[in-house]
């Protein structure tokens, strides 16, 4: 009877053993990968990222050369900014001094801008102007002239990044 019961655990034995064998060449090949594996992750975006963002600045500067050799080129009218509280421009995307040319941009116009910096989150998708009820017409003269546009949306209570003035968060041209 012994003899009948051993029979029966030499399947399920031979079983564990096996999955015991392929846990420790999973563990194994984990273990190689982490400390074979010396290259960042994210270093091929980052070189696309910069690649990207020399043309863009590359083909900027063309066209300002461009324009700057035409005789018969004029600069944009200057926005008219009476009553347009200082401006935050605030950069929530992924382009890398994205709200320092917007603020150039939105200077050149006319406006007054404040505080340039980055705004960690990804509640906001498009470029986006947060107003209080009393800024919603200033915000509108604001939005024609950011690059790209922006929408128009009532200040959150929980957004208290620049206070006293009209944030614009852009998170692209």
């Amino acid at each position: 009877m012994n003899a009948e019961r051993e029979n029966n655990r030499l399947p399920l034995r031979a079983g564990a053993m096996l999955l015991l064998a392929i846990a420790v060449v999973c563990l194994g090949l984990g273990i190689h990968q982490l400390t074979t594996s010396g290259e960042d992750p994210d270093a091929g975006l980052k070189a696309a990222g910069q690649s990207a963002q020399a043309a863009a600045e590359s083909e900027k500067q063309q066209e300002q050369a461009t324009s700057s050799k035409s005789p018969s080129s004029s600069t944009a009218p200057a926005a008219d900014t009476e009553g347009v509280p200082e401006l935050c421009v605030l950069n929530a995307g992924n382009v890398t001094g994205l709200a320092g040319s917007v603020s150039k941009e939105l200077t050149a116009a006319g406006f007054k801008v404040g505080e340039t910096a980055n705004l960690s989150t990804s509640s906001v998708s498009e470029n986006t102007i947060f107003y209080s009820p009393e800024q919603e017409e200033a915000a509108k003269k604001v939005a024609a002239a950011v690059p790209g546009g922006a929408a128009l949306n009532p200040r959150p209570t929980a957004f208290t990044r620049c206070p006293e003035g009209l944030p614009v968060v852009v998170v692209s041209r």
